[in-house]
C-alpha cells in the first residue's frame, strides 16, 4: 500500500476521526505519515483515501481515554504512536495491549499520560489569579492569570477551574491558547504574550504574608523544593520574591524556634483504640472480641490517616489503605506503596500494578473480588539525581515495617481471607517470620506469626522485581513463575 498522508487539527477529536477511517480499511501503521497543523513537517506524499470499509471497529473507552490524555503532549509522534496502539487491538487482534505494562508501545503511551498529569498538576498549583476589575450589575469578579505549560493542557485541565471557581469570571492566558469561563460557558481563543496579562493587584500582599507565615524552616529540603515548585515557574508566582530571604536564614530562624520551645516533655496523645491495636500485633486470633469487630475496613482507614508510629508520614503524601472486596477470599499484600500509589492514594495503580493486573489475568484470577494492601502503608523514598526528579523507593526497616504491623493485622482480621499471598521479602517477614527470603522459600508456607489464621499463606516475588530484569527472556521466564505462584490461589 502506497503511504498517506493524513493532516489533522491537533485535537483528540481530528484524530479520532481520521483514525477510525484508516482502522476500518485496515491501514497498517507504517503506511501512515500524520501532521497536525501546529507541525512544521512537510507532506513528502500524496494524500490518498484508506481503502472501503472491512474492519470493523471497536475501541474500548479506556484506551480512548488515555488517547484523549496522550493527545494533549507536545510530542510530534503522538499521533502515529496512538494509532499504531490503535491499529494493533483492532486489526492484530491485540486486546489486552493495555494491560502489558512491558510492551514498548504501552509503556510509551503511559509515560506520556504521565507527563500530561504532571504538567496538569503543576498547572492547577502555580496558577495564580489576580483581580482586574467586576461588573458592577452583577458583583462577579474578574480574575486573570499567566500560564506557560509544557504540553497542550490548557482547554483539557480546564475542568479544575469550573468547579474550583465558579462563581467569578476568570481568564488563563498562555501563549498558544487561552480559556475564559463567565460563569456558564467555557470559550477558548487564541495565544497571547505575556504583556496581556496582569503583573499585580491589590491582594498579593496579602498572599506574600500567607506564604511567609506558613513556611516553615526547620522543614526546608531545597532540592525537594525545588523539584516540586521548578524555577521555571516562579516568575508567576508572587511568593517567589521572598524564597531567597526565607531559605537563607532559615537556620536562624529554625534555632529561634528550638529556643522558644518548652523545656517541659510533651505527654504522648493518648489513643486506646491504636494501644490496644499494637498491643495484640503479635499473637491474635480472628474471632477474639474485642475493639477490632467495633470498626469498619473505612473507619480503619481513617485511624490510619492520623497513625503518627513511625517517621514515614512525615515525607509521604498520605496514608495508602487497603481497598477491595471487605469480604474478600484472597487477600494480596505488598511491601509499601509506589511513587503512583502515594500521589493517588491506592495500592498497585503504579507500573507493578499493571504488571501484577496482567499475571492476575493469566492466572485467572479476578482483581476486583480481592482485597489488596501493603504491608507498610506510608511511601518511603529518598531524591532522586540532579537530572532524575522521580522519587526513588527506599526500603523500610525492621522498625517501620513493626509500626505498620498492628494495621495489616487489622485488615486480615476484618478481611478474613481464605488465603494471603505475601508479594515481596517486606510484606512476607511482616506477616511469616523476620528472616523470611522470598527466593529460597516462596510458594505455599507455614502460617507463622499469624496464629489462630485459618487459612493459608502463599509467599511469591514482587511484580516490581520483573519489571527490574533488563534481559527479556528471563523477565518472561520469571513472570511464568509468578503467574504459577497466583494459581496456587485457586487450588
Amino acid at each position: 500500500m502506497d503511504t498517506l498522508s493524513v493532516r489533522i487539527e491537533p485535537s483528540f477529536d481530528s484524530w479520532r476521526i481520521e483514525a477510525r477511517k484508516l482502522l476500518e480499511g485496515s491501514v497498517p501503521p507504517d503506511a501512515v505519515l500524520w501532521t497536525d497543523s501546529s507541525s512544521t513537517q512537510f507532506d513528502l506524499f500524496d494524500s490518498g483515501e484508506p481503502p472501503r470499509k472491512k474492519q470493523e471497529v471497536k475501541i474500548s473507552k479506556s484506551y480512548l481515554d488515555l488517547a484523549r490524555t496522550v493527545s494533549c503532549h507536545s510530542s510530534p509522534e503522538r499521533w502515529g504512536l496512538m494509532y499504531r496502539a490503535a491499529w494493533r487491538m483492532v486489526c492484530n487482534g491485540e486486546k489486552n495491549l493495555l494491560q502489558r505494562p512491558t510492551d514498548s508501545d504501552t509503556r510509551k503511551l503511559l509515560e506520556m499520560a504521565k507527563a500530561i498529569r504532571r504538567d496538569c498538576h503543576k498547572m492547577n498549583a502555580f496558577v495564580r489569579f489576580r483581580k482586574v476589575g467586576e461588573y458592577p450589575h452583577t458583583g462577579r469578579e474578574q480574575f486573570v492569570a499567566w500560564f506557560e505549560p509544557s504540553h497542550h493542557i490548557i482547554e483539557y485541565n480546564a475542568s479544575f477551574f469550573i468547579k474550583r471557581f465558579t462563581g467569578m469570571d476568570w481568564s488563563i492566558l498562555s501563549p498558544e491558547k487561552c480559556i475564559h469561563w463567565d460563569g456558564v460557558k467555557l470559550h477558548t481563543s487564541e495565544g497571547v504574550s505575556k504583556s496581556s496579562a496582569p503583573d499585580e493587584d491589590d491582594l498579593e500582599e496579602l498572599w506574600r504574608g500567607y506564604y511567609k507565615s506558613i513556611f516553615n524552616p526547620a522543614r526546608l529540603k531545597l532540592k525537594a523544593m525545588q523539584a516540586e515548585m521548578p524555577k521555571k515557574y516562579w516568575k508567576n508566582l508572587p511568593e517567589a520574591e521572598l524564597i531567597d530571604e526565607l531559605t537563607r536564614h532559615s537556620s536562624n530562624r529554625r534555632d529561634d524556634m528550638i529556643k522558644a520551645e518548652s523545656l517541659e516533655p510533651r505527654p504522648a496523645p493518648r489513643n486506646l483504640y491504636l494501644q490496644n491495636l499494637h498491643k495484640n500485633n503479635q499473637d491474635f486470633v480472628v474471632n477474639e472480641p474485642g475493639t477490632i469487630h467495633d470498626k469498619s475496613l473505612d473507619e480503619l482507614a481513617e485511624l490510619a490517616a492520623c497513625c503518627r508510629a513511625c517517621p514515614l508520614w512525615e515525607k509521604a503524601t498520605q496514608t495508602v489503605f487497603g481497598t477491595g472486596n471487605p469480604e474478600a477470599r484472597i487477600m494480596l499484600v505488598g511491601e509499601q506503596p509506589g511513587d503512583e500509589e502515594d500521589i493517588q492514594g491506592k495500592p498497585f495503580v503504579g507500573p507493578a500494578g499493571r504488571l501484577l493486573d496482567e499475571a492476575l489475568a493469566d492466572a485467572g484470577l479476578d482483581r476486583e473480588e480481592m482485597y489488596i494492601t501493603n504491608a507498610v502503608k506510608h511511601f518511603k523514598w529518598k531524591p532522586g539525581s540532579a537530572n532524575r526528579k522521580r522519587r526513588i523507593h527506599d526500603k523500610a526497616n525492621r522498625g517501620e515495617i513493626e509500626a505498620c504491623k498492628p494495621w495489616l493485622v487489622a485488615e486480615v482480621m476484618k478481611v478474613q481471607p481464605s488465603v494471603i499471598v505475601t508479594l515481596g521479602n517486606t510484606a512476607a517477614q511482616s506477616l511469616i517470620r523476620k528472616d523470611f527470603r522470598i527466593l529460597s522459600e516462596r510458594g505455599e508456607v507455614n502460617m507463622g506469626n499469624l496464629i489462630g489464621f485459618p487459612g493459608k499463606i502463599i509467599a511469591t516475588i514482587h511484580p516490581s522485581w520483573l519489571l527490574r530484569i533488563r534481559d527479556e527472556a528471563e523477565q518472561q521466564a520469571e513472570f511464568k513463575k509468578f503467574t504459577a505462584d497466583l494459581k496456587l490461589c485457586r487450588e
